[in-house]
């Protein structure tokens, strides 16, 4: 049932409170498909959370999504999901943030936006713009916290490495003081996806492709494309693939109506704090965290505004 992955991310996001989540993971599952009856099917990947095809008792298909329940990440996506109300994104169909419990709509086929690359890379970007304007129309909502909250992750950086860490300190910097600097500037206010990229797309049949694992935010809707830019698969290093950056930045600017310095700017900023997050427990002697998105940062760097 738990994956070496699972246990290895959850008790380094959330430490003893992880441990005991994953003591009473099946007590957990058991329990919550007695009560919504459900029918239990077969896990799929398994990062930070336990996720499972779920039957309801009509027959209806939907997924079954377990986390720690002191944790953020289920607290932020339940009002985000439930602010786009199916609009470009799964419907959750129940939730118990208690029991760190929700269940989701199912997207089937549920084919991954990631097989598109690189044969129909053109197409892909399409469809990712296509489910940003669906995600963009929903209203914001108080619960989901501020956009600018995550610059804190690269002070904290630069505070506890400077220099001296795994990633280039200048280049945090400069995404932390670029970062503020958009937020201020930013055109308007919508609620967030957060982590839209090319394996949260999914091929459905209520709309042609629907968003999935929402971290839920509210500020510039330019944040929105960062993350297109590096992914999918950020740990896989391919030049080929940093070489479709300065297309999909052209395409991004073009089909949302944005200016191309905002979508390079927010490439910058989002490339940097990936991997700013995965050096949060690095320390003198780990392998170095950067991955693909450090790549895709250098690559934008020289068209930032001076």
């Amino acid at each position: 049932m738990i994956t070496g992955a699972l246990r290895r991310n959850v008790l380094g996001a959330w430490g003893e409170a992880g441990a005991r989540w994953l003591d009473d993971l099946p007590r957990v599952l058991a329990e919550v498909a007695r009560d919504w009856h459900l029918t239990i099917g077969a896990p799929f990947d398994l990062s930070y959370h336990y996720v499972v095809a779920a039957r309801q008792d009509d027959g209806t298909h939907a997924v079954l999504k377990l986390g720690v329940p002191t944790g953020d990440s289920l607290r932020d996506e339940v009002p985000a999901l439930r602010a786009f109300a199916g609009h470009g994104a799964v419907g959750i169909l129940r939730a118990d943030l208690d029991r760190g419990a929700l269940l989701l709509e199912r997207a089937e086929p549920g084919d991954r936006l990631r097989d598109l690359v690189p044969a129909r890379d053109t197409g892909a970007t399409s469809i990712a713009v296509a489910v940003m304007r669906r995600l963009a129309t929903a209203t914001p909502d108080p619960a989901l916290p501020d956009l600018l909250d995550q610059v804190h992750a690269f002070d904290e950086y630069l505070t506890e490495h400077g220099d001296g860490g795994p990633l280039p300190g200048d280049l945090v910097a400069r995404a932390a003081g670029l970062m503020r600097e958009l937020c201020a500037s930013a055109p308007g206010r919508v609620v967030l996806h957060g982590d839209l990229h090319h394996d949260n797309i999914l091929s459905a049949t209520r709309e042609p492709w629907l968003a999935i694992d929402p971290h839920g935010l509210v500020g510039d809707p330019g944040y929105e494309t960062g993350s297109l830019l590096f992914n999918p698969d950020p740990h896989d290093r391919d030049p080929a693939l940093t070489a479709l950056v300065p297309a999909r930045v052209e395409q991004l600017a073009d089909e949302l109506a944005m200016p191309a310095e905002r979508v390079v700017a927010w490439g910058f900023v989002k490339a940097v704090l990936s991997d700013v997050w995965t050096a949060q427990d690095w320390s003198p002697g780990d392998p170095s965290p950067a991955s693909r998105a450090l790549d895709v940062a250098r690559l934008l760097l020289p068209r930032l505004p001076a």
